[in-house]
C-alpha cells in the first residue's frame, strides 16, 4: 500500500502570516490535530502542530527555567523562547524543516519515517507540490481495511490450510519446526510438539489463527524449560 492510497487529500492548510487563534480555531473545527503552512503559491514552508503550542503565555505554561539555566542560553536564545510562547503569528510557531514524502512512498517508509523522526503526520509532495496528508489516523484507517478484509469469512480444504501454515512458519526465523507438528480436520487446526521458548506459543497460535478457513486451534504443545528442564503445557 502507498502513500497515495490512504493519504488525506482534503486538507486544512494555513497561511505563514496567518494569526495564531485562526489557526487554533482550524484546527479545532476540523478536528486535526496538526496544519501544513503554505506561501502564497501553495508551496509548503512548514507545519503547525498542537506540539508547538504547548507551552503559551497565554495558557501560563511557558517553560519556567533556573536563572543560571537563562545565564547559560543567553539572550539570543531566550529571545527566541519569548518569541514561541508569546507570538500570536504562524510563522513564529510553525516548524519549518519539514520531514514529507512522496505519494509512491510505501506505508512501511511512511511508518518508519515517523519513528525515526518522532512525528505524527507527513505532508506529501508531488514536485514540490503538497497534494495530500498522511497522519496516524490515516494509517488507522488503512488497518481497519485491512483487518475487515482479514476478517472476511474465506473457505479452504484441510490440506490448503495445513500448507499455509508451514509456508508461514518456514518464513520465520523463530518457527521450531522440527518440534512441532500441525494437524488439520475440518478447519480446527492442532499444534503439538515442544517448544523451548513459551512465547513461541502465542506466536505459532497467531499464525494458525490468521489462516483462511481456519475455524479454531488447539494447543497441545509442550514447553520445555532449557534450564531446569521443568515442562508445561497450555495454560487453561
Amino acid at each position: 500500500m502507498l502513500a497515495q492510497e490512504v493519504m488525506t487529500t482534503d486538507m486544512a492548510t494555513v497561511r505563514p502570516d496567518a494569526a495564531l487563534a485562526d489557526a487554533v480555531a482550524l484546527m479545532l473545527d476540523r478536528h486535526v490535530s496538526g496544519l501544513p503552512v503554505v506561501d502564497g503559491d501553495g508551496a509548503l514552508v512548514g507545519i503547525l502542530t498542537e506540539g508547538d503550542l504547548l507551552r503559551r503565555a497565554e495558557t501560563g505554561t511557558e517553560e519556567t527555567r533556573a536563572h543560571w539555566v537563562d545565564f547559560l542560553m543567553g539572550p539570543g536564545r531566550q529571545a527566541a523562547a519569548y518569541t514561541r510562547t508569546h507570538s500570536r503569528l504562524v510563522a513564529d510557531l510553525m516548524t519549518d524543516t519539514v520531514v514529507t514524502a512522496a505519494p509512491e512512498t510505501p506505508l512501511r517508509e511512511l511508518v518508519d519515517l515517523m519513528e525515526r523522526h518522532r512525528v505524527r503526520r507527513l505532508p506529501v509532495l508531488r514536485d514540490g507540490a503538497l497534494v495530500g496528508l498522511v497522519s496516524r489516523a490515516d494509517l488507522l484507517r488503512a488497518l481497519a481495511g485491512a483487518l475487515a478484509e482479514a476478517a472476511r469469512p474465506r473457505t479452504a480444504t484441510d490440506a490448503e490450510i495445513h500448507a499455509a501454515i508451514i509456508a508461514e512458519f518456514e518464513r520465520q526465523s523463530w518457527a521450531p519446526l522440527d518440534g512441532v507438528t500441525v494437524h488439520v480436520d475440518e478447519g480446527v487446526v492442532m499444534l503439538e510438539g515442544t517448544i523451548f521458548d513459551n512465547r513461541d506459543r502465542a506466536a505459532m497460535l497467531t499464525v494458525a489463527r490468521n489462516i483462511p478457513g481456519v475455524k479454531s486451534v488447539q494447543d497441545d504443545l509442550t514447553w520445555v524449560e532449557p534450564v531446569t528442564g521443568a515442562s508445561l503445557g497450555p495454560a487453561v
